[in-house]
Order: structure tokens, then sequence, then C-alpha cells
């Protein structure tokens, strides 16, 4: 089974798994196509983290992130009269784009399991998608719209993504002949010239014309890595996530200060329930505000701050009758989260993004790839815990997250979104294994959103609309700062999920708030 925010990139990874692919190799074909046919959320140009889950052996996760360029200071940005980084252009595209050598890292490990299909296989929907063309969402429509002012005129992006100067409408064909030659190269050449090759040398020559810091030199010296996931003790299970320089470790504060709450005794549909998981957030946020960055850069390991008395503390600290003070959140992120099980039961956590919808803005004139702009979140205060230097990693919002629950169930699940990823995960956690949903009904539920996320600047608690009144009210009166939200809106983020039960048997939900679905056989 297969879950993906576009449905062509869920029947990409099915169709491999047809084939007797694996879930690594499905992954792959999935995430090559999701980069064309969502391109407002992801791309080749950004980075990637993946969880894994191979029946009897230890987890384990990719750390597909890209590092600063070797000339990317602060003293860089200041002699361009910049005080901060820009989230669009050539100065914002100051990171490598990692995804690509994670799709190389996860065949290699697909190999040793017996993986067998070919490259060109699997970028073969990416390329014809991408050459012949797909129909543009709504999403894509709505957010080029919506985002057009501040990204028309960056190099590339009017002749990639728009349309007479403006947003392609819904259901017109939208093609990328640059993007699909990039791939058909990757293909035939291998994954690494993206980053050791002729395309790496292309790269380098675009970015240098419009201003980038990032060298052939950096390109070259980027590698991928296996990692070893986060593991939170829960009470149903264990539950993983990425370790730093992402927030995988909030994901799981939260949940692990919801089992301390004992929050499966409430009404999942009353004040109490979203009252709960909102305190927890901002506990969670407030360790990952003085503590997460490139885990280089770090005074404690991530693991630790998992510990059961952390986290009775954290939870400690929360009122179940009033809202604690909220400050600002982070900001945005633009992002697609996919899962993939196998019928061995191979399990796959993946996410990939460019940060701000269609990242820099920057369209690379021969590739047709438009570049991440993940390298804005660094701060030009010499002070700040995520300051810029050269080779540092970007502090990540991308949490791909997996449980391996007691009762022999694995469950993978995730969202897009920046702040909005933990609290969704949140959500579909608790909802599928404490009160029993399923994926689906657990996924299109009505829900929440504290802070800021794509397409939103403001820090209130959102609600959608399906929320009773009683329940809002409820909110308000207990101190929430409520902001109602269309029924079904994608300031929530796009989530997925997907659960294998003990006995072979799959179950998956997909957003209905994105252009996505489930595919299994």
């Amino acid at each position: 089974m297969a879950v993906a925010p576009h449905a062509l990139a869920a029947q990409s990874a099915l169709a491999v798994l047809r084939e007797g692919g694996n879930a690594l190799e499905a992954m792959v074909a999935a995430a090559a196509t999701i980069a064309v046919v969502y391109p407002h959320m992801n791309a080749i140009g950004g980075d990637a983290f993946w969880c894994v889950s191979v029946p009897g052996s230890p987890p384990r996760s990719i750390d597909a992130c890209g590092a600063a360029a070797g000339s990317a200071s602060i003293d860089f940005y200041r002699e361009r009269g910049l005080a901060t980084i820009p989230f669009r252009g050539g100065v914002a595209a100051n990171t490598v784009a990692g995804t690509v050598s994670g799709w190389e890292l996860a065949l290699e490990l697909s190999a040793s399991l017996g993986g067998r299909l070919p490259l060109p296989r699997l970028l073969a929907d990416a390329i014809g998608y991408a050459r012949d063309g797909i129909p543009v969402t709504r999403s894509q429509s709505a957010t080029t719209r919506v985002k057009c002012e501040g990204l028309a005129g960056q190099p590339g992006f009017d002749e990639t993504f728009l349309v007479d100067g403006a947003a392609p409408a819904v259901g017109t064909r939208f093609r990328n002949a640059r993007l699909g030659a990039t791939l058909e190269r990757l293909a035939h050449a291998g994954l690494a010239d993206f980053y050791r090759g002729d395309l790496a040398r292309s790269f380098a020559k675009d970015l240098a014309a419009v201003g980038s810091p990032l060298s052939l030199a950096d390109f070259e010296s980027h590698l991928a890595r296996w990692t070893v996931p986060l593991a939170l003790a829960h009470s149903r299970g264990t539950v993983l996530n990425v370790p730093p320089p992402t927030q995988g470790v909030v994901s799981l504060l939260i949940l692990g200060i919801l089992d301390r709450l004992d929050v499966g005794r409430v009404d999942p549909a009353g004040a109490d329930y979203v009252h709960l998981c909102v305190e927890a957030v901002k506990q969670a946020f407030a360790v990952r505000d003085r503590h997460v960055t490139d885990p280089a850069y770090m005074d404690v390991d991530a693991q630790d701050l998992l510990a059961p008395g952390r986290i009775a503390d954290l939870a400690a600290r929360i009122d179940r009758s009033r809202a604690a003070p909220w400050g600002a959140s982070r900001g945005p992120a633009d992002t697609i989260w996919m899962g993939v099980v196998d019928g061995d039961g191979r399990a796959v956590s993946f996410i990939q993004s460019i940060y701000h919808e269609f990242g820099s803005g920057v369209v690379l004139r021969e590739s047709g790839v438009n570049w991440q702009n993940r390298g804005c979140s660094f701060s030009l205060d010499e002070r700040a815990l995520n300051v810029l230097k050269p080779g540092r990693k970007p502090f990540h919002t991308l949490n791909p997250a997996m449980a391996l629950l007691d009762d022999g169930r694995t469950m993978v699940y995730g969202n897009m979104g920046g702040d909005g990823q933990p609290q969704s995960q949140s959500a579909v956690f608790t909802r599928t294994v404490l009160f029993g949903m399923d994926p689906q009904a657990a996924v299109s539920a009505p829900r929440w959103l504290l802070g800021r996320t794509w397409g939103n600047a403001s820090d209130t608690l959102k609600l959608e609309a399906r929320f009773p009144a009683t329940v809002v009210d409820e909110l308000r009166r207990r101190g929430h700062e409520v902001e109602m939200l269309a029924d079904y809106d994608e300031a929530v983020g796009h989530a997925g999920a997907i659960v294998r039960s003990r006995d072979g048997m799959l179950e998956g939900g997909s957003d209905p708030r994105s252009d996505g679905g489930v595919a299994g056989y």
C-alpha cells in the first residue's frame, strides 16, 4: 500500500510494488513523481528524510539534508546590504539539495534486500509526466495565484510555472520538459551525477548566475547519511521519528506528554482533547526553540529530551482548564509526506520539501530544477540558536513518523505544513491508536493548528469549522485565541497514514484536503 498527497505518486509506488519492487524502490518512484506533479510543495532541488523499518532489523533513518554553502556566511549577506536572509531569489538558494542523495542511499539498502528494479524504471513515470504533462491540481493553481506576487520575476519562475503572467487554471496541462530531461539524465548516468557529474556542474553554473553562494565544491562534498531514529517509549509501543536537524523530537514529545496525561480517557471530539493537545504543543515547542538545530551545534542529545522524567515535568506544567501564554511560532513550510508498506512488512515514512511554496522561486535555466530556500531559516544574529555558518545544516520542520505497536501493528504516518506537522501527527496517531479510528477517519476528522503554517501568517489557534460550536466556545473560555477555518482547510496540512496488522492486512488514509489517494492491492 502507498499513500501520497497526489494520486499519481501513490499509483507510481503501487505499480512498482506490483512488479515485485520493495517499499524502498516504490518510495523512490513516488518521490520522483511527486516532485513533478506537485511542484509547489516539493522538488528534486530540495531536501528529504526517511524513516525505515525492515522486519528483523533495527529501524533506521536517512538524513538527506543539504548544508549551507561554503561561502554562505553572515558577511556574505551583510556585504549585500541584507539584515536577514531573503525568502526568495538566488541568495535564498544557499543550501545543497539533498533529496536525490537520499534516494541513492535508500536504493543501496534496497539492493541488499534483493531489490532488482532498475533506476530507469523507477524514474519512468516522473520522466513521462514532466515531458507529456499532467493536469494542474487545485492546490497548485491556488497556491500559485496566492503567492504569485512574491514569486513572479524570480529567475526562471515565470516561464516554468505561469501562463501569460498568471497562475495556471485547474485542469490545464502543466509540463516541465527540462526537468524531464534532467530526470532521464539521472536515470541513465546514475543519481550521483546530481552531485559529482555533469548535472552538478550545470547546477553550480546556473546557481552562480543568479547570485547563489553555492559552488561545485559544495555539491561534491555532500553525502546523505544513515542515522538512528529517535524512539519514544509509549504505553502502546515504540514511536519513531528522525533526529535533528529536524523537529522529530517535538512530535515525539507531544505524544509522550499526551500519554502521560492519559489523553485516551477524554472525549476525542471534545474540548478537553483539543486543549490538551494544544497545550502539549506549547511545551514541546519551547523545548524545540531552546535546543533543536544542527546536531553538531546542540548541547544536548535529542534522545535525552525524551527521558520519562523530562516528559513528566513538561506534562506537569499543563493546566487542564486554562491555556498557557503563546508566543510566535517558527513559520511556514511546504512539503509532502508519503508512506509505503510492502507485502513483506518493510515500511517507509518519507518527507520531501523545498520549504516555502516553490522554495526560492529560482528555476535553474538548463535543468528546470526549482531550488529550495531552506537556508532562509538561518539567522544572521550571531547569538541565535540557528545562526548561519558555512557547512551548517539548517533547522528542518520535516519529520516522517512511524510506530511499532505492542499489538504487532506497524504504522507510518506524517503531514506537511511547518509547525502543523507535529500537531497533525498527534491527531492522527491518537485517533488511530488510542481511540480506535480507522486511518481514513483519523486523517479526515477535523483538525486544529496552533501558530503559522503554509499560506497563513497568524499565531492563533485555528480550528476547522466542523468542530461543534460548544467545543469552540469552551476553548475560547479557557483562554485560547480561536480563529475559524474552512471545513476541510489546507492550512492544517496534508496528512496520511498506513497501518499494517500482524496478519499483513493493510489500512490507509489519505487527506481529503489534498489531491492524493491511497493505492494498494
